[in-house]
């Protein structure tokens, strides 16, 4: 019974190891997602009030820039904020280890009892944790809290990643643009190039997300269009019905 808790331990192992590699590419993921989403819905606002292009430009780089802030630093004081949660509940596990050692010993054992152990093989595997303080506190921040320490991820460097993730993807949509504003009709029709190039990185961003939600990559990548093209038709409509004030 020990012998395969302990591969359950081992599995639990491997998945805060994905847990780790994995949370660069949900910043990189999400983050395009909402560069490519938000910078998109100017393009098609702009587009639907028949505005220039160089007005669209310049609402694009600045939604680009400003919204990229905004989210790093989003993501670097929600980051930073998990990991002073996760401190604050083991110094607290810590505590109640010292000061109430039964107590603590008797929740872990009864938590291996619901998971399928013998209360005598819980005991055993109790006492072997419990052998080495700082592995029951672990053991107890996962088992009892459902918390993993995220120690290979930096909350500086998950929102570094965001902002660039965010401006890569953001540029996309205003790429024809510019490159219609440095090569002159180069490109006939800047906005339908805007929607096949955003279309395409949307359906690739929502196959990518698949890889952490566990959704099917088809469904997920439908998803990931029908969510950006509504952001985008509500954009459009509304700059359309406001044409005339411009």
């Amino acid at each position: 019974m020990i012998k395969s808790h302990n591969i359950g331990d081992l599995k639990k192992f491997e998945a805060s190891h994905h847990h780790y590699e994995g949370r660069y590419l949900k910043s990189i993921v999400y983050g395009g997602l909402d560069g490519i989403i938000t910078t998109f819905a100017v393009v098609a606002g702009v587009a639907g009030a028949s505005l220039s292009s160089g007005i669209l430009l310049i609402l694009g780089l600045a939604n680009l820039v400003a919204d990229g802030i905004s989210m790093a630093v989003g993501d670097y004081l929600s980051s930073k904020a998990e990991r002073d949660f996760y401190s604050t509940e083991k110094e607290r596990e810590k505590w109640e280890a010292r000061n109430y050692p039964k107590g603590e010993k008797q929740e872990m054992i009864e938590i291996y009892m619901k998971r399928g152990l013998s209360r005598q093989d819980a005991q055993r595997l109790v006492n072997i944790i419990s052998k080495k303080k700082n592995l029951l506190v672990d053991e107890m921040m996962i088992e009892e809290l459902r918390m993993i320490n995220d120690v290979k991820s930096s909350p500086a460097k998950n929102a570094v990643t965001t902002f660039i993730s965010f401006f890569i993807f953001g540029l996309i949509p205003v790429s024809a643009y510019i490159t219609d504003l440095i090569f002159p009709g180069t490109i006939k029709n800047p906005f339908l190039f805007a929607i096949i190039l955003t279309i395409i990185a949307l359906l690739l961003l929502g196959i990518a997300k698949f890889k952490f939600t566990r959704k099917h990559w088809i469904r997920s990548a439908l998803e990931t269009l029908i969510i950006g093209g509504l952001a985008a038709g509500v954009a459009y409509l509304v700059g359309y019905l406001l044409s005339g004030l411009a």
